[in-house]
């Protein structure tokens, strides 16, 4: 079974199980926690996917790591797939539980790359066109400026990209001059 397909199990395991005890926005808490922290520290991340270290020392790294700050939902499932010789997927289920929990909040992600910082103005019409777009409650807009653009933006939703640029306009335009068709 594929990394990614296994973490996808794991993360709705857990999310079901974070319904039923009526505990799911501290376990999507927790991972966002858990993904920022593995992915913050490389030899935490080699040590997780390394098969020769130990399970124990596996587990007692997380607990000393995360002990008291996360919830025992989230707890028991680290220490779970520790032991189960999962641990090397902990990170991808960790960020799969975030992507699971989006999804059925209804939260949709905008990547929005501009030549400049976006004014509070376009924001928010760029988040009432995805929610629009997408039926979406929330849209959580990760903005990135990028003075190659020259003007205008481009904007990524899920596998869904629209080109405003200046740049793209430019090329498209170049293209057509050298084709002959202007």
């Amino acid at each position: 079974m594929s990394e990614n397909k296994a973490a996808s199990r794991y993360a709705k395991s857990i999310i079901d199980l974070s319904q039923e005890n009526n505990a799911l926005e501290v376990v999507k808490a927790d991972m966002v926690l858990v993904s920022k922290v593995i992915d913050g520290s490389s030899e935490l991340e080699a040590i997780l996917r390394n098969p020769i270290v130990p399970i124990d020392k596996k587990a007692g790294i997380l607990k000393d790591l995360f002990g008291g700050k996360v919830h025992a939902i989230t707890s028991s499932f680290m220490q779970l797939m520790v032991t189960k010789g999962r641990s090397a997927i902990l990170f991808s289920a960790s960020k799969q539980v975030v992507t699971q929990y989006n999804e059925l909040k209804g939260i949709v992600t905008a990547e929005v790359s501009s030549a400049t910082a976006l004014t509070e103005q376009s924001r928010a019409e760029i988040i009432a066109i995805v929610k629009r777009e997408t039926a979406a409650n929330e849209v959580i807009v990760k903005e990135k400026v990028n003075p190659d653009l020259i003007g205008g933006f481009i904007l990524k939703v899920g596998d869904k990209q629209f080109d405003a640029s200046i740049a793209n306009g430019l090329n498209k335009l170049k293209k057509e001059f050298a084709q002959g068709v202007v």
